[in-house]
């Protein structure tokens, strides 16, 4: 199965906004470029250039620490866990979860939507190195405070229940984790330019609806899908490279290995052009 945070980077959490003010802010000795460092890991990301980011992202990290930036720093840490997470760099990902939790308590930012951001990305990471206990009371967090502060259409909840039913599934609780695929097709199918993360979340029903024995369900959220992906409004970018590269897994396993080919194909051409 996917996650929303294997396929789209998590905008930068304290790139702008009253409420990411904070007076504590004033001791830091200067401020890393924020927009512009996201920016450019955008850019290496577009080109699935990881090594590239990584290295570019460590570096600012540091710069951001030297300077005692903290709010910089949660911005580039909260890229850097979905970067670890990729690589399978569960140690760092570790690393990378601690120093977060401990700066936004450090920045005061409490319930705030710019903390939910990063809680998320946290509990995604939990998840996929298999500490679920620790997975699913951030994830919890993550919807009294996007529930508290963010309109039920937010396109925030598309990306947020799409990761809450994989959790849900890996923990065994099946009648949650369908209630929230549909939560998450409601609000994604809503979207202007969503249909590549729709159709993440029906590629992520057919894998469900494998482990739950109803098969029957399997070619149709595979199909919806496959016709979501070959809309002519996608903007065939390098996330949507992206999104075709981690589709095409899902349709080999399932015996489509032509869907497969011609998504890998795709995928590389548009990354080659970036």
């Amino acid at each position: 199965m996917i996650d929303e945070f294997d396929y789209k980077e998590p905008s930068c959490a304290l790139c702008g906004g009253k409420e990411f003010y904070n007076p504590e802010l004033a001791t830091a000795k200067g401020r890393i470029p924020v927009k512009r460092v996201i920016e450019k890991a955008d850019e290496y990301f577009n080109k699935n250039d990881l090594t590239g980011a990584k290295r570019h992202l460590e570096y600012w990290e540091k710069e951001a620490r030297d300077l005692l930036d903290k709010s910089g720093e949660l911005s580039v840490v909260d890229e850097l866990l979905g970067l670890y997470r990729k690589n399978g760099d569960n140690q760092n990902a570790l690393r990378a979860i601690s120093r977060a939790l401990i700066l936004i308590n450090e920045l005061k930012l409490g319930d705030t939507v710019s903390s939910a951001t990063v809680y998320l990305n946290a509990a995604t990471t939990y998840k996929a190195v298999g500490k679920f206990d620790l997975s699913l009371p951030l994830y919890e967090k993550t919807l009294a405070i996007y529930t508290a502060n963010l309109d039920s259409a937010d396109e925030r909840f598309g990306g947020f229940y799409n990761n809450y039913a994989l959790a849900l599934t890996d923990a065994g609780d099946y009648k949650k984790a369908e209630e929230c695929y549909f939560k998450a097709l409601s609000v994604m199918e809503k979207i202007k330019g969503g249909k590549p993360d729709t159709a993440i979340t029906y590629v992520n029903l057919a894998h469900f609806y494998e482990k739950t024995g109803d098969t029957k369900k399997i070619t149709d959220c595979l199909f919806k899908a496959y016709d979501l992906l070959n809309d002519e409004e996608n903007v065939k970018n390098g996330y949507y490279a992206y999104v075709l590269d981690k589709c095409a897994p899902s349709f080999k396993y399932f015996g489509y290995d032509k869907i497969a080919d011609d998504f890998f194909k795709e995928a590389k051409e548009i990354y080659e052009r970036s």
